[in-house]
């Protein structure tokens, strides 16, 4: 039977593993706290007590962490994955990391004759319990071609953007763009509330409007209710990918990205208030009033 080691439970990352199970996988989990893992256990899938124990016998291992700093740890540290994963296996990133991380775990993981794939996601916590994602693949195409068995229970979309490292570049430009358009979203929306305007009619008509992106109309009915309950993705995760998209733009761009550092610095100050709140809460820093000179 085809052996998977996954590693990283968070909000995504759950889900995904147990479309593991659903495809008849057998699972073997890692996760900083075994309790996220004790619904998927009883599910059939085996514990194991670091990515290094996961990965013995595993055909692919997939990644699902925080940021450049983790994933380095399951993969490479003391004891990461690549210590007793065989030669072969297919290494599945589907953290979303810096791009300049992504490329150096191709080179350190392909050197010990692991199989390396970058594959961000992008959907909510409930595509990736249907295996609804959609993959954001950089990989060569044969290897890609290896992986898909891996990569079909969790996505129902593979967007293959080039070589390891260009389906990171995008995963990240897709987040620097919904930081930029809640963060624009926050400020309008707190002037429009100090400015007395009724705000069923200025959500009506951001809903009707030209600017009505997905992210524009899921956060505006969240910010103007001010209901922020089942947060999937926080101040912190969307600081960390925003900033690693202006250092790959910063190392790109002739000029300096103005509006992203913008969107950064918004959720900077988000991210130091409400670390691990739904994102759209930065609403409440914005709507303060100015008080009277």
């Amino acid at each position: 039977m085809t052996r998977v080691a996954f590693i990283g439970l968070g909000r995504m990352g759950h889900g995904m593993a147990g479309r593991y199970l659903d495809a008849g996988f057998t699972v073997t989990l890692w996760n900083r706290s075994k309790a996220k893992a004790e619904d998927l256990i009883a599910r059939g899938a085996k514990w194991a007590t670091s990515p290094e124990d996961a990965a013995i016998d595993a055909d692919a291992v997939v990644t699902m962490v925080a940021d450049d700093e983790a994933s380095r740890a399951v993969w490479l540290g003391p004891k990461g994955a690549a210590k007793t994963a065989k030669a072969g296996t297919i290494a599945i990133e589907c953290s979303t990391v810096s791009y300049d991380h992504a490329r150096e775990m191709g080179r350190e993981l392909n050197a010990r004759s692991l199989i390396y794939l970058d594959c961000p996601v992008t959907g909510l916590p409930d595509a990736a319990a249907g295996g609804k994602l959609t993959l954001l693949v950089g990989a060569n195409a044969a290897d890609l071609d290896r992986a898909r068995p891996y990569l079909d229970p969790i996505g129902s979309t593979i967007r293959h953007f080039g070589p390891v490292g260009s389906g990171t570049v995008y995963k990240l430009i897709n987040n620097l763009m919904g930081a930029i358009q809640i963060a624009g979203l926050a400020e309008g929306l707190a002037i429009a509330e100090q400015a007395g305007l009724d705000m069923n009619l200025v959500l009506e008509s951001i809903q009707a409007g030209v600017a009505a992106s997905p992210q524009v109309q899921r956060h505006s009915r969240r910010m103007v209710a001010r209901d922020f309950s089942g947060a999937t993705f926080t101040a912190a995760l969307r600081h960390k990918d925003a900033a690693y998209a202006v250092k790959l733009a910063e190392s790109l761009l002739a000029d300096k990205p103005l509006v992203a550092r913008a969107a950064v610095e918004s959720y900077a100050q988000a991210k130091a208030a409400m670390p691990d709140d739904d994102e759209g809460k930065m609403i409440e820093l914005v709507s303060r009033p100015k008080k009277p000179s």
